[in-house]
């Protein structure tokens, strides 16, 4: 038999592993004609069970059943001309998985995330800060829709600062490629789901960046975008079926696309209209991000073998899912617990920007849901506690405003099915900057920060909260929501890793988030101990977290003027006469029947159990 040099431009997944759980694989391959080869396997423990054509001529989708008798190694692929030609053999590498799945260990409440934007964190390696042949090309960093120069190597080579700081995992928006007209630095236009932005690097630099957050007992957060692709991802010129994204029809022909309505609570509304449902599940998330159709079957396995790909290329910690209400609830159902029976012992966060918990709770796992409906996810960002502590430190305290906002928002957790596993935040890349929020207010951004830290949550930390990175010039834009780490760049006159060039107050928020997330890595009572809460008065609001260990204090004062907080409210909580230590002060106090608060901010108190 002849064989001729492969035309074959792709297959995805590229590789897989022995061993998986998930077994059974679904190979898409790509190039041209190759609709008219026929393929075969023979491989001991590999088996051919299935090929499909797609609509268009240049696409195979070959399902692969991979036993436990497979022993790792490439094996060929042969395509055998139908109608003359020459036929060809492709090798598929089949790799040893490094570790098990149960070692597989997710982001948990004893964690905290540092969110952090790539392309504006840190410059390590300006030889790729532009590439010759992508549709945008340079730097501009007065522009804040331009690329700027952030990659991995510059999170790489600030591990260290992260990891001194307190943090424990870290979260990069999407470092996939976004071969993008414009505004491809922040990753959410995918172009290609299986390769690095070459911007940001390669994929052996995103293994590294994992395997040395890994190293110093750090976590790698994935952000996956399985709801849309980039108008140039390289599938558009030639789809392969005629349902792969939502409105294709419309697209092909030139015709303007409809765009989602947005409305998020069809997947809950009993009363939600078809059309409603249909153009927010169906309409494109924005005219240059297609709506992919995960009710194709092939399409499906795709992005669900990708997560997985990634997940065990990288040894991730975790993975945050973007626009989470966005697709077919159910293909997301039989993601996310794909997922999780692979790697039981990981977690997904899953983007729900709605501010009623009600919405939000629907979408956590062991949820009781009037349809039913189990999302397999474990976490979901907590917008509805978001808004309640910026509104709660903001507004003056009366009856209804104020402090009991916060009371009361987080008095919504029954309405949650663990709310550990909720992700609290002050603000993250699509969002002011919490700096800006709270208007400045220094002593407001620490009991915010305090709060996060404290509450029975998972907290994200977005980067340069610790140095006030603010968009008081440009509320809601994002181009400078998503500002410059200063430092990151080496003409930089201001230094945030070495804290050269820092003013007084940035010097001092830097300090006072170390310090407590440093406390908060070693305290049990924060990571899953009881919460108790006292509703707010006179200005004042005081939660405890407690568990055989210790008792950990929060109190929250707005006064202006110092005043004098009665001890015996907190009598079940057995304070009087206990040694506790103030964490900011670092000094030791003893408490009795009241204690004098002398100025506005948080007071955070702790006492270890003998």
């Amino acid at each position: 038999m002849k064989f001729s040099f492969s035309q074959i431009e792709k297959i995805e997944p590229p590789n897989w592993w022995v061993g998986m759980k998930h077994s059974s694989i679904e190979l898409m391959v790509y190039g041209k004609d190759i609709g008219t080869y026929v393929p075969t396997i023979n491989y001991p423990g590999v088996q051919l069970k299935h090929f499909d054509k797609g609509d268009s001529p240049n696409y195979l989708f070959l399902e692969i059943e991979i036993n436990s008798e497979a022993k790792a190694g490439d094996f060929d692929i042969e395509f055998s001309a139908v109608k003359g030609g020459s036929s060809f053999k492709k090798a598929y590498p089949l790799l040893e998985r490094v570790d098990s799945s149960n070692n597989f260990i997710g982001f948990n409440s004893s964690d905290v995330i540092y969110l952090i934007t790539p392309d504006r964190f840190a410059n390590g390696n300006s030889a790729i800060d532009s590439i010759e042949g992508l549709r945008e090309t340079g730097v501009d960093r007065k522009n804040n829709y331009a690329r700027h120069g952030g990659d991995i190597e510059g999170m790489r080579q600030h591990l260290e600062y992260i990891k001194e700081m307190g943090f424990t995992a870290i979260w990069p928006t999407p470092l996939l490629i976004n071969d993008m007209k414009e505004q491809s630095y922040h990753g959410y236009a995918i172009t290609d789901f299986y390769k690095v932005d070459p911007r940001f690097g390669s994929l052996k630099d995103y293994i590294l960046l994992a395997k040395e957050t890994r190293s110093r007992g750090m976590k790698l957060i994935m952000d996956q975008v399985v709801n849309h692709c980039g108008l140039d991802h390289w599938w558009m010129q030639d789809l392969p079926f005629k349902d792969w994204v939502n409105f294709q029809n419309d697209f092909e022909a030139g015709k303007q696309v409809p765009v989602t309505n947005h409305r998020r609570t069809i997947n809950q509304d009993i009363y939600a209209s078809k059309a409603d449902r249909d153009l927010m599940n169906d309409g494109w998330f924005v005219p240059s991000m297609p709506d992919l159709n995960q009710n194709n079957p092939h399409l499906a396995n795709y992005l669900i073998q990708n997560s997985l790909w990634w997940i065990e290329s990288l040894h991730l910690g975790g993975i945050r899912q973007d626009t989470y209400p966005y697709p077919e609830k159910d293909f997301m159902s039989k993601w996310a617990h794909s997922i999780m029976e692979e790697y039981p012992n990981f977690n997904i966060v899953g983007e729900e920007w709605s501010y009623n918990p009600l919405l939000v709770a629907y979408w956590q796992d062991g949820s009781v849901n009037h349809d039913g409906y189990q999302s397999g996810l474990k976490t979901t960002m907590d917008f509805p506690l978001q808004k309640q502590l910026i509104a709660s430190l903001k507004e003056e305290e009366a009856w209804n405003s104020g402090l009991i906002k916060l009371y009361e928002g987080l008095a919504n957790d029954f309405a949650y099915y663990d709310p550990f596993s909720m992700m609290l935040f002050g603000d993250n890349h699509d969002m002011d900057r919490i700096y800006t929020q709270l208007e400045e207010d220094l002593s407001k951004l620490k009991m915010a920060l305090s709060f996060i830290l404290i509450a029975p949550r998972i907290p994200q930390i977005y980067y340069g909260t610790e140095v006030l990175l603010e968009n008081r010039n440009k509320p809601g834009d994002h181009g400078l929501i998503r500002t410059d780490f200063p430092g990151g760049w080496k003409e930089d006159a201001i230094n945030a890793f070495s804290g050269k060039g820092l003013s007084a107050e940035q010097k001092d928020i830097q300090a006072f988030l170390k310090k407590l997330l440093v406390f908060r890595g070693n305290s049990t009572a924060i990571h899953r101990g009881e919460t108790v809460h006292f509703s707010p008065e006179n200005g004042i609001y005081v939660l405890f977290r407690v568990d055989e260990n210790e008792v950990v204090m929060l109190v929250l004062n707005k006064n202006e003027k110092a005043i004098d907080l009665d001890l015996g409210r907190f009598s079940e909580i057995k304070l009087a006469g206990k040694t506790f230590v103030d964490l900011q002060k670092n000094k030791e106090i003893i408490l009795e029947n009241s204690m004098r608060i002398e100025t506005k901010g948080c007071l955070i108190l702790y006492s270890k159990k003998n």
